[in-house]
């Protein structure tokens, strides 16, 4: 009820009336970051982030997932861009539960807002564990379960967000809209031990909670920007200090994998 009330006045002009499945739509996406400096910024950041976690003992392709409306391509060298659907600057149009490269030869594999849309993450695991290297790594950034994430994501957000789910699948749907914000949480904090047995390849995990207000005040690629630029890293500064409370606060988490040498 009150995404119903909140959304038409809130959205972005670019948003509005788009479907999300359409690629139409991604290519809006990548223009409404662009001209929003806050959530920029914000991206920026996350791209950062993950170059800065990707393995610096082995050589290779690092592969993209989702690249969609991003720029991640700016801040790693050999950056594989893909997509599930066709879009104008992506290299490989591929679904991320069969992937198209020999075995062994990525160096990593990365992510931000996907895991949670794959259909089957079992499949991707299955096919990130053949494919990238030992000394390689998955990362990724997604949405997290925390007392205030459960109520951003079930009453102010579009995607489907369900933590009580007991397989690690998602509904048949559409390819981009199909969804659900818990999912990886509940793969890599609430069924961790399950994930260990099936997939011993990846033992070690790296996870960082962060960006309880930050995303939200951007207004994502769906709403305007509830403030200007200049301000982000005033807001950067104020979650800083609310890191002790990041299990309770945060709405993302940015998750690193690491494929054992020895695997």
């Amino acid at each position: 009820m009150l995404k119903k009330v909140l959304e038409p006045l809130l959205i972005h002009p670019l948003a509005r009336n788009t479907d999300l499945n359409s690629p139409e739509t991604t290519e809006l996406r990548s223009c409404i970051i662009q001209s929003k400096p806050f959530l920029k910024q914000f991206y920026q950041d996350c791209y950062l982030s993950i170059s800065n976690l990707l393995p610096s003992e082995i050589s290779g392709p690092v592969l993209e997932l989702g690249s969609g409306g991003g720029f991640l391509k700016r801040y790693i060298n050999n950056l594989v861009t893909s997509e599930i659907l066709k879009f104008s600057n992506i290299d490989v149009i591929l679904d991320g539960q069969l992937l198209p490269f020999k075995n062994a030869s990525l160096r990593a594999i990365v992510m931000i807002d996907v895991f949670h849309h794959i259909p089957d993450v079992k499949s991707f695991l299955a096919e990130a564990s053949r494919s990238i290297k030992p000394g390689g790594a998955v990362i990724m950034i997604e949405p997290w379960v925390t007392k205030w994430s459960r109520f951003v994501y079930s009453y102010l957000h579009h995607e489907p967000f369900d933590p009580e789910i007991k397989e690690w699948v998602l509904p048949k749907g559409r390819p981009l809209s199909s969804a659900n914000s818990a999912l990886p949480w509940i793969v890599f904090e609430r069924d961790w031990e399950k994930f260990q047995a099936e997939f011993p390849k990846w033992q070690k995990m790296r996870l960082k909670l962060h960006s309880p207000f930050c995303y939200l005040v951007s207004g994502g690629v769906s709403f305007r920007s509830f403030m200007p630029g200049r301000f982000y890293r005033v807001f950067r500064q104020f979650e800083d200090i609310l890191q002790p409370f990041f299990s309770s606060l945060a709405m993302f988490a940015t998750i690193r994998l690491y494929r054992e040498t020895s695997a």
